[in-house]
């Protein structure tokens, strides 16, 4: 039966998912901002809704009630890795066309994923969470300079700053925390060693709860901002052994988070 699906994203990513929904026969509608009446992926969809935000969640549940949608689909970024969302979704009595809440969740909390590879004996990066500046200098004393913050609940590069000595502990933590704390409910902030000249690979997974698979890796090392400008597919710079442990490693990740839907596995190399 044909479903009317909410995109509830812009630009490439929603002509992109308008263009799958209308060839399996289903209706796509949209949302837009005020900055995006001319945008290109109004032109894909059937109806779309002004909303404020394309992260408010309260307008774009409320358009998609209000055109008539049986889904919502959220593309990639924005909201898409937002459990709150997906839940109002769900509650709404709409299909959410994403990972569940609760993967979302498990997925989401990098701390969380790093003591689960830990106990798997998977290699990821010594961390420390970050309460004050001495937790920052402590860390730094045994690793060594330069080092990095991270948000623990967010991504995007929101709150990512580099130290590269002692003197810039106090204004860059600062201004981590600023940022973490207007974007993300979960405002903890960790420390982990910054690897310069390192590459950034990701490995897209899909899984269903139980069984994960992989569809090999792609090469993401070009970025500005920590935005990837560049994605390579596949990576120049793996060898086949290289690209086995990290698909593999990949895979067995997803596997003990449960984890259902498609995702990526992000590796700093």
């Amino acid at each position: 039966m044909p479903m009317r699906i909410l995109i509830a994203n812009r630009g490439e990513i929603a002509v992109r998912i308008a263009r799958s929904i209308i060839e399996m026969g289903h209706t796509p509608l949209g949302v837009y901002t005020s900055i995006d009446g001319n945008s290109l992926h109004r032109r894909f969809v059937h109806e779309d809704a002004e909303v404020s935000s394309y992260l408010d969640i309260d307008e774009i549940v409320e358009a998609a009630i209000h055109l008539g949608a049986d889904a919502i689909h959220p593309g990639y970024g924005f909201l898409s890795e937002n459990s709150e969302f997906a839940r109002r979704v769900i509650n709404k009595g709409l299909t959410w066309i994403g990972p569940s809440p609760e993967a979302i969740d498990r997925a989401g909390d990098k701390l969380g994923l790093k003591e689960t590879a830990m106990k798997l004996g998977l290699p990821t990066l010594p961390y420390t969470l970050v309460r004050d500046a001495s937790d920052i200098e402590e860390f730094a004393r045994e690793h060594g300079y330069p080092v990095i913050l991270k948000a623990a609940g967010g991504g995007g590069g929101i709150g990512m700053r580099v130290i590269h000595d002692g003197s810039e502990i106090e204004s860059k933590l600062e201004l981590s925390l600023m940022e973490v704390g207007k974007a993300f409910k979960d405002t903890r902030v960790y420390v982990e060693p910054y690897l310069d000249k390192s590459k950034h690979i990701e490995i897209q997974v899909i899984g269903d709860g139980e069984k994960v698979i992989h569809l090999y890796e792609r090469e993401c090392s070009i970025q500005f901002r920590y935005q990837k400008i560049i994605d390579e597919a596949p990576s120049p710079s793996i060898s086949p052994e290289e690209r086995r442990d990290i698909v593999n490693t990949a895979v067995e990740l997803m596997k003990a988070l449960g984890y259902d839907n498609a995702g990526t596995v992000e590796f700093i190399f």
